[in-house]
């Protein structure tokens, strides 16, 4: 078995005093390293900051951020004025940006594609038919290589869009907590429609692979805790959770191996560890500093929670003493109990200096 694989295992595995496994969560900071000529489009940062190669494979085609619509709507703009532009997005919300620029800031959202049954019905319904002949287009391709991946070892992840995203992008953050309490029938009809999407391209997937886990994409929480109740989490999600990882068990062509249920979430995740744990949750990510998340103490508290994230992007950015410090107090101890990859807690922001980072990457391979 090659040595990243190798090592993804003894991840999961809990292995303790383990080699970690090497990787970032993502970056908003390579553009302005490309303009200090740190790096350019020709760089392989993987190489230069010592990441391992990929030990995942990802079948993908069940959303992440949005909805997986077959067909995605038309992006086009709406309207237009001297500073910015209202583009109807491939999710079909209408988006209000800054001419010129798409990334780099948070978007203003200003309508989303439902509303209520009716626009349930003739904007998304159809698009997310679970046996459109186009959701499955290249599957032979797809698979052959996750089965060859499979061979050699990979992990083979379902990564799918958590209930809790999905209502958001189509409803919208803020309209969805209302009807929660409102139109509880429209909820449920969204989250019947999710699990006949996921539960029949897992299906087609299991048809030629074991799955390793299922990842759920949910950011479910704020910075205080949960953006809905512990019970409406019972009432509206689990349900539907439960029985897409009960069926996909029930399918799975090697009864023996293990299936991890993952979920990401932003905010602080510690509040839900339990509520998650509750149906099977045995990984979590990226445990978000600034909210509240230490994952040392949780560790402590969750010997057998797998933990990715945890390196407070802010320290990152606040010099190498700094980044010294909070590597010597959190890696010697979860290197210790196994079941560790640490990331920074979201993307590596613009605040951070490419030679502060390269330091900390210098020290995280001393692990």
């Amino acid at each position: 078995m090659e040595k990243h694989i190798q090592k993804i295992h003894d991840f999961y595995n809990f292995k303790k005093d383990a080699a970690i496994f090497q990787k970032e969560f993502g970056f908003y900071v390579k553009g302005k390293w490309k303009e200090q000529g740190w790096i350019n489009d020709d760089t392989d940062t993987d190489e230069l900051f010592g990441f391992d190669k990929s030990a995942v494979f990802f079948l993908g085609r069940c959303g992440w951020c949005e909805a997986p619509l077959v067909p995605s709507f038309e992006r086009k703009i709406i309207s237009t004025t001297d500073e910015c532009e209202i583009e109807q997005d491939n999710a079909g919300r209408q988006v209000l940006y800054f001419k010129g620029r798409r990334s780099g800031f948070m978007p203003t959202y200003l309508e989303h594609p439902v509303k209520d049954i009716r626009t349930l019905e003739e904007n998304i319904l159809w698009r997310l038919n679970p046996d459109d002949p186009k959701r499955f287009e290249g599957l032979e391709e797809r698979m052959s290589k996750a089965a060859e991946s499979e061979k050699q070892g990979y992990i083979i992840c379902a990564n799918i869009i958590g209930g809790y995203m999905y209502l958001r992008s189509l409803i919208g953050p803020e309209d969805l907590l209302y009807k929660f309490y409102d139109d509880p029938e429209l909820i449920h009809k969204c989250m019947e429609i999710w699990f006949d999407v996921m539960d029949k391209t897992c299906e087609v997937h299991q048809r030629y692979v074991t799955v390793d886990e299922v990842y759920f994409g949910e950011d479910i929480c704020y910075n205080h805790g949960p953006l809905i109740s512990p019970d409406m989490i019972k009432e509206f999600l689990f349900p539907y959770y439960q029985q897409l990882i009960a069926n996909v068990k029930k399918r799975q062509s090697d009864k023996n191996r293990k299936l991890h249920f993952q979920l990401d979430t932003d905010g602080n995740a510690v509040t839900v560890i339990d509520l998650y744990k509750s149906i099977g949750m045995d990984y979590m990510s990226p445990f978000e500093v600034a909210s509240g998340c230490d994952v040392v103490e949780v560790r402590k508290k969750y010997p057998d929670l797998l933990i990715s994230g945890g390196i407070d992007k802010r320290i990152l950015a606040a010099g190498k003493d700094a980044i010294d410090k909070e590597i010597d107090r959190i890696m010697p101890y979860m290197k210790k109990h196994g079941g560790y990859i640490p990331t920074c807690d979201h993307g590596v922001p613009e605040e951070v200096e490419f030679l502060d980072y390269m330091h900390y990457r210098k020290r995280m391979l001393e692990y």
